[in-house]
């Protein structure tokens, strides 16, 4: 990076502490606004990375006017996103947003159709793909090891106890945790979801007053099935947060177990009740892109403002991510199949 660019944030809850730690790192990316509805808040942060020129505002079109950044930082609640994006854009921001994208398809449309318009660009910060595990297993099922992909599956089971709005949260387990593990599944799959069916109940015992387990199946591009299976109250034995993973491919398996541990299998010989393996070890990930998490992200965007690129995160790609988790909720909301549109 060399040209210096200013960025606005939005929103300085729990979460901001991650995007700030990350822009300080990031040589030539000034933040000169901090905004957030509780004036305090924002003030706290300024004070905290030691920020003291920062505009401290509690009103965004406030502060693009005497600001001007180049970006915005949007770390709002979902359901502020589509406000938080669309100002934005009209004052010739690209974005950079908390994921998940919105709040709904429609938000999420209307988003990225403003987002083609201005000419900007408008991407959500699924940091989990910037991990270098993911970015390991991702190319070595590239290299075709496996052969062609047939199917993935999952498994996410956390004994989650938060406490505050995700014990009321509808849909608490599909609405608030896994757009990470559908992206993530894109990612791994290289493929996108074209229909889906859920089913999503409340085991006994729950402290989640709705739907903190459900099971999913997902028909991808190159007729690959995804499966699904998750729970955010199942005491012991819980997965890592990146789940545990098995993908089959016409000539092997691979298992990832979110964290460090994988184990493949490829086919040696046919023609035998079972085929004769081979054990293989995955190379490991050199490259220096695509790896950093909330740092390698933020960075990769700032480089593409500056570059004319396209980030991979960008929202037009990221919206397909997002309909996994509507498209899942309808689904077991209605007890059918659902196609997905985008």
């Amino acid at each position: 990076m060399s040209e210096l660019l200013k960025a606005v944030l939005v929103g300085c809850g729990g979460i901001s502490r991650a995007w700030l730690d990350a822009v300080r790192q990031i040589p030539d990316l000034a933040l000169v606004g901090l905004v957030d509805l509780n004036e305090a808040a924002a003030r706290h942060r300024a004070t905290e990375y030691g920020w003291n020129e920062a505009l401290v505002s509690t009103d965004l079109t406030t502060t693009l006017k005497k600001t001007c950044p180049d970006i915005v930082f949007d770390c709002t609640v979902p359901a502020a996103h589509v406000q938080v994006t669309l100002t934005a854009l009209a004052h010739g921001c690209h974005v950079l947003g908390e994921k998940p994208l919105a709040d709904s398809m429609d938000n999420a449309r209307r988003m990225v159709a403003a987002a083609r318009a201005a000419g900007k660009l408008y991407a959500v910060i699924q940091n989990r793909r910037y991990d270098p595990q993911i970015r390991r297993l991702r190319s070595f099922l590239a290299s075709g090891a496996l052969g062609d992909l047939t199917t993935v599956n999952c498994d996410f089971y956390i004994g989650a106890h938060f406490g505050g709005f995700r014990d009321a949260m509808q849909h608490v387990l599909l609405l608030d945790m896994a757009i990470h593990t559908f992206d993530a599944a894109r990612l791994i799959a290289g493929a996108d979801a074209q229909a889906v069916y859920c089913h999503e109940w409340n085991p006994a015992g729950s402290w989640y007053a709705h739907g903190a387990s459900a099971a999913a199946i997902f028909e991808m591009t190159g007729s690959i099935v995804y499966t699904y299976q998750g729970s955010w109250c199942s005491e012991g034995l819980n997965t890592t947060w990146e789940s545990d993973w098995r993908i089959i491919g016409t000539q092997g398996s691979v298992t990832w177990d979110g964290a460090e541990g994988f184990k493949a299998q490829v086919v040696t010989k046919t023609g035998g009740f079972h085929s004769e393996m081979r054990v293989v070890e995955l190379p490991p990930y050199t490259l220096a892109d695509k790896t950093g998490g909330h740092t390698g992200l933020i960075r990769e965007f700032a480089q593409c403002v500056q570059a004319g690129l396209t980030p991979e995160t960008v929202a037009s790609d990221n919206i397909h991510s997002l309909e996994m988790v509507f498209g899942a909720i309808e689904s077991a909301e209605t007890g059918r199949r659902v196609t997905l549109k985008d």
